[in-house]
C-alpha cells in the first residue's frame, strides 16, 4: 500500500525536513506535536495544561486531514520536559481522549524545540 503525506493549515507547519503526518498501510502516523500556534507559529502562552490542550488540537486537525480521529488513536508517545508536569498533562490528555483510551508511553527528555515542554506524537487507525 502506498504511503500519502497529510498536511493542514490546522496544525503548525513543520519546522524541519519532516511531514505533519504520513498514512501508510492503514495507519496514520503523525510527527511530534508541540504546543505551537498554527497562525503565529509560536508557543502557545501559559504552562503545561495549555502546551497540552494546543499539542492535541494540533494532532486532531492533522488526523482529520489524514480521514481519522482521535477516536481512532491507537497509541501516543509523550515527551515531557519536567516529570513533575505529569499530572497535569494527563488531566488534560484524560480530559480530551474521553473514555478513548489508546496505548501510551511518556518518555523524559532533556529539551524540546523553542523551550516546549510537552510533545506528542500518534498513531491513528483509517477507515
Amino acid at each position: 500500500m502506498p504511503s500519502a503525506t497529510v498536511s493542514t493549515p490546522g496544525a503548525p507547519r513543520a519546522i524541519g525536513p519532516y511531514s505533519q503526518g504520513i498514512t501508510a498501510n492503514g495507519f496514520l502516523f503523525t510527527a511530534g506535536q508541540v504546543g505551537f500556534d498554527p497562525e503565529s507559529g509560536e508557543l502557545v502562552d501559559g504552562g503545561i495544561a495549555e502546551q497540552t490542550l494546543r499539542v492535541l488540537q494540533n494532532l486532531r486537525a492533522i488526523l482529520r486531514a489524514g480521514g481519522t480521529d482521535l477516536a481512532a488513536v491507537v497509541k501516543t508517545t509523550v515527551f515531557l520536559v519536567d516529570m513533575a508536569d505529569f499530572a497535569l498533562m494527563n488531566e488534560v490528555y484524560a480530559e480530551i481522549f474521553g473514555d478513548h483510551r489508546p496505548a501510551r508511553s511518556t518518555v523524559a527528555v532533556a529539551s524540546l524545540p523553542r523551550g516546549a515542554r510537552v510533545e506528542i506524537e500518534a498513531i491513528a487507525a483509517l477507515p
